[in-house]
This record gives structure tokens, sequence and C-alpha cells, in this order.
């Protein structure tokens, strides 16, 4: 599991109540990312879309990568 600092956890309502500010930090780079809490677990993730890109060619190159390797 990743550890997240405090400063990345939101609850929901607080989330509601900051979204602008929350957005902006994390599309800006201030903060990495934003935790979303819900009834006390963890339920969302908030990126910033360059960090998501970046994520979603990393899964593209391993799935690339593993269905070679079940050909063999």
């Amino acid at each position: 599991m990743a550890a997240y600092s405090t400063d990345e956890i939101y609850t929901a309502t607080q989330m509601v109540r900051h979204f602008s500010s929350i957005v902006s930090d994390v599309s800006s780079g201030k903060k990495k990312r934003a935790v979303i809490v819900k009834n006390n677990k963890f339920e969302a993730v908030l990126l910033n879309i360059h960090e998501y890109e970046r994520m979603q060619e990393a899964v593209e190159i391993l799935e690339r990568i593993y269905a070679k390797t079940k050909r063999i």
C-alpha cells in the first residue's frame, strides 16, 4: 500500500468545500496528489493530467511486455 502524507488526504466534505484550491494545488504540482476519504475509507485519488498520462503510458508498456512473455 502506498504511503500518503497528511497534507494529501482530504475528507469528501473538505473536497467539496475546497475543490478549486485543491485542484489548483494538484494541477500546479504544489501537491503530487489528493487522496479522498469517505466514511473513513480511501475512495479516490486526484492526479494532475501529466502524472495520469505518464502512468497510463507505463501501464501500456507493461501490458505489451506481459503479452510478449505469455507468447513465449
